[in-house]
């Protein structure tokens, strides 16, 4: 049974079906409804291509891009059609529903690319002329498509430590993870015809904006001042260090995320602000740790639950063994057989209580009993550790890198595929 997905279509029957023109070029078409395309059990209308055509001729005029002759642009967009109907069938086959919240979400983050709320979004849409019920909608079959070829696609692609290895001794793959700057610069002009004392009180202005950053004073308001001398220049953005102005760029790497420096150039005096770096040595604090947790329940009370915690601290503490008890009493299914053992830890990686916990306890003391929305815990840090990611934050770059890059690759066959074996009757 065909699926009409516009509830303002006019039906069409058999015979106006045999009447439709081979060619769908737009000046052929009549104002009446007709029926463009089977797909599978789906139809594509005249409307649909009409609409869809003006807004490709829309688009390409706001961005001043040449478009092909009619026919061309026609043939094109009924083949996106096409493809989008078999995907919105794939879609909905698969149970694959876009929630209103999420729909709102995406919506939102659009009208604030735009500098908009979303209800100043929705009301310029409504003065272009465009219909923001319609616009919503369309964004719901997109994120459908795309969940669709995520799901359908990525699942197969396999990134291999090979391919790593490989791509990161290449040009490309050395360029792709050099560390990145993002810099702030201010500059206080000096010229030729500053006298001595000008100049000196411009380089003492300098050193004291400087002093009051180090002091701890936020770099963009320690530079946004007029009197006596105003600074100009501004945010350079994200910059690996070969695309910096040499005149900072023997500078920038001596400085940490937040630090400022001074440099002196043929055009005054600049502070440099490092904002924020990526790619660089990530060094982090590890701690390896195990617990025994208790959640209170209908038979165990919280009360109960916090005085057995304690009683088996003090067990512990008398010479029984950590790891036995948390096997027999530990209510954490996934470190329970393993004596408690959580493993090596990243910062961020516990709930806010058992962090602060493990962050103040002791290495080798069982810490008093702690409360967190899981029940109770005794736990024990066992090491700490400094480990440095940046080779794995590297290869892990390098590994979605590629990976975006067979994502295109595997796309492109499996639409020509599902294109392949779906039904498609153009009328």
């Amino acid at each position: 049974m065909l699926n009409v997905r516009f509830k303002s279509v006019v039906a069409a029957s058999l015979a106006t079906l045999s009447a439709t023109a081979a060619s769908i070029a737009l000046a052929q078409m009549t104002p009446l409804d007709t029926i463009v395309a089977i797909v599978d059990e789906d139809i594509i209308l005249a409307s649909e291509v009409r609409d869809r055509v003006k807004q490709v001729k829309s688009s390409a005029e706001q961005r001043d891009i040449a478009l092909p002759d009619d026919d061309t642009v026609v043939q094109e967009t009924l083949d996106r059609l096409i493809l989008e109907s078999i995907q919105l069938q794939l879609a909905d086959r698969f149970g694959v529903r876009i929630p209103d919240a999420q729909l709102d979400q995406s919506m939102a983050r659009i009208a604030a690319q735009n500098g908009l709320t979303l209800e100043q979004f929705r009301d310029a849409l409504t003065q272009s002329g465009q219909d923001y019920v319609e616009m919503r909608e369309g964004l719901r079959d997109e994120l459908a498509i795309q969940r669709v070829q995520q799901g359908s696609v990525m699942r197969d692609i396999n990134i291999t430590e090979k391919e790593v290895d490989n791509f990161m001794t290449t040009e490309e793959g050395a360029a792709l993870t050099e560390p990145e700057y993002r810099v702030v610069q201010a500059l206080l002009p000096i010229s030729r015809s500053d006298s001595a004392e000008t100049r000196a009180a411009k380089e003492d202005f300098v050193d004291g904006v400087l002093a009051s950053v180090l002091a701890g004073i936020n770099f963009s308001e320690a530079v946004n001042v007029q009197e006596p001398f105003a600074f100009r220049g501004g945010d350079l953005g994200w910059r690996k260090l070969s695309d910096i102005p040499s005149m900072f760029s023997q500078i920038i790497p001596s400085l940490a995320a937040g630090d400022t420096g001074k440099v002196q150039s043929n055009s005054g005096l600049h502070l440099v602000h490092l904002a924020e770096a990526r790619g660089l040595e990530r060094l982090v604090e590890q701690t390896d740790v195990r617990h025994i947790l208790l959640t209170p329940n209908e038979v165990l009370g919280d009360e109960a639950a916090q005085a057995l915690i304690l009683s088996l601290k003090e067990r512990i503490e008398g010479g029984e063994d950590f790891a036995e008890l948390a096997k027999e009493y530990s209510d954490d299914i996934g470190s329970a057989q393993e004596g408690g053992e959580l493993g090596w830890t990243n910062p961020g990686q516990m709930v806010a209580e058992f962090e602060a916990a493990m962050a103040n306890a002791e290495v080798g003391v069982i810490t008093e009993p702690v409360r967190s929305e899981f029940g109770w815990h005794i736990l024990e840090v066992t090491g700490r550790r400094t480990e440095d990611f940046s080779e794995q934050v590297r290869r892990n770059q390098v590994a979605s890198y590629l990976r975006e890059a067979k994502y295109e690759e595997e796309l492109e066959n499996w639409l020509r595929e599902i294109r392949e074996e779906a039904f498609v009757d153009i009328k």
